[in-house]
């Protein structure tokens, strides 16, 4: 922790706007970033992307964590289905999305003379399908997770440690995630897709993942809630049903994060 605070406290004596999507890892960075600040009576910037494909959630979460760091906070509109390189969903569709994004972010910090942009990737990012680190790289963000090595259970652990209510928050990447790769981006698709999430989610199952595959749906959830699930089966079809989903699937390995890219090797 103590190398993080000094290594944070360097970025924020010259200016810091964080990409700020109010998950663990960025609140993390966000917290320690703020109360470095405070020791040099300087303010750090969060920067939140309202977007497409993000789930709805985000915005209100980030927006109370920055309030509760003292952070200021920016929430910047971006529609990423304006790119065709987004839409068309390849392969190497994140680092198309994270460029997009982040040159965002880079003007951001010219406009308001921040010399450094920041965001949470963490040393367990690097170990998976991740196309977007290279958009990262080129654009000179900077990841202090990542670069200190500070992997996810330790990230939450900080986090508890610091009292950030997101400590134990799971992980909610964009919607494109829960389509096969090729697949054209379909946004009263991927609305479905959020709102079925969020029907598990009110549930009980907090971590839970909706993908779809053609007229199919597949059902990912922690592997000791399955029977739970099995129990509350009824409740799933008939709101899956009515949302448009032909066919309700549960996968009896549970949930698993970046599960689209099984059949990707890293690169």
């Amino acid at each position: 922790m103590n190398q993080l605070k000094k290594f944070m406290a360097e970025l924020v004596a010259q200016g810091v706007a964080i990409a700020f999507s109010g998950g663990v890892d960025s609140s993390l960075l966000l917290k320690v970033a703020a109360e470095e600040g405070k020791k040099l009576g300087v303010l750090v910037h969060a920067v939140t992307f309202e977007t497409s494909l993000h789930p709805k959630a985000d915005l209100e979460i980030a927006a109370k964590v920055a309030e509760e760091v003292g952070a200021i906070h920016k929430v910047i509109f971006i529609d990423e289905l304006t790119k065709a390189e987004i839409i068309e969903n390849p392969i190497d569709r994140c680092y198309h999305c994270k460029r997009f994004l982040f040159e965002e972010l880079i003007d951001y910090t010219a406009k308001h003379n921040l010399k450094y942009a920041v965001d949470g990737t963490n040393l367990d990012d690097l170990s998976q399908y991740r196309p977007g680190i290279r958009a990262l790289e080129e654009l000179g963000i900077i990841s202090p997770l990542a670069k200190l090595k500070i992997d996810k259970a330790t990230v939450r652990k900080y986090a508890q440690q610091m009292g950030l209510s997101v400590y134990n928050r799971p992980s909610a990447p964009c919607l494109a995630t829960r389509i096969p790769y090729n697949t054209k981006l379909d946004m009263k698709v991927l609305e479905k897709i959020d709102t079925a999430e969020a029907f598990l989610k009110d549930l009980g199952f907090a971590k839970n993942r909706v993908r779809l595959h053609d007229n199919i749906i597949r059902i990912e959830i922690d592997s000791t809630d399955i029977n739970s699930a099995v129990a509350h089966r009824e409740d799933i079809v008939t709101r899956f049903k009515q949302l448009g989903f032909l066919y309700i699937t549960l996968d009896l390995e549970g949930f698993r994060s970046g599960s689209m890219d099984i059949h990707l090797q890293k690169g």
